[in-house]
């Protein structure tokens, strides 16, 4: 994502000053790990900055509509986004942090008195977006055998596997060699009387 850079000018000069900012940002897209997601409206956004007296904090919302792959089915898979923006921004590098803090809790305001606001939106972006990306709950996926997209064909090949799995389980059974044993009784009963007579 490219800069989203916001000038601290005399409506942020003094702590307490708030200022409402909000835009379209025409983004065509972004990776997270080996996704890659596009955006084809771009990004809304609708922060406040307030000058909180060490620095200026960012928060506010972002949205998106977001289109990505399916990762059982390979697919477009759509969905929209609603995200929390939430960004610190010091005037100064703090002397000592805090057992509680971490540093990339913060970004510095730039010498010429800058912020640059992507790295919020990017991350409120990153936070929504699913772990798993799927076209709809209940996707089926792919055949293993065929590749066939079973969303779209049973190609047959799931009862195959089934039925095979079933087979396996009931083979892998430890009571898999009682299967063979005749518990229907050794001997007919009228049988033992004409063998007596």
């Amino acid at each position: 994502m490219g800069p989203l850079i916001f000038s601290l000018d005399e409506r942020l000069a003094n702590p307490g000053d708030t200022w409402a900012v909000a835009g379209h940002l025409d983004e065509s897209g972004y990776e997270l790990g080996d996704h890659e997601f596009s955006l084809p409206e771009g990004i809304d956004y609708d922060v406040v900055l307030t000058n909180a007296g060490e620095g200026i904090l960012a928060t506010g919302l972002l949205r998106a509509h977001v289109v990505g792959t399916c990762d059982r089915c390979l697919e477009d898979a759509e969905f929209d986004v609603a995200g929390e923006v939430d960004g610190y921004y010091l005037f100064e590098e703090p002397e000592q942090l805090g057992d509680d803090e971490d540093e990339a809790d913060y970004e510095l305001v730039s010498a010429d008195r800058t912020i640059d606001l992507s790295g919020a939106l990017v991350a409120a972006l990153v936070m929504e977006t699913p772990f798993i990306v799927l076209c709809r709950e209940d996707c089926a996926g792919l055949c293993p055998v065929c590749g066939a997209n079973l969303n779209e064909e049973d190609c047959g090949h799931a009862a195959q596997i089934e039925a095979q799995r079933e087979q396996d389980r009931l083979e892998s059974s430890p009571f898999a060699a009682l299967a063979g044993l005749d518990l229907s009784g050794a001997e007919d009963p009228s049988d033992a009387e004409g063998a007596t007579e």
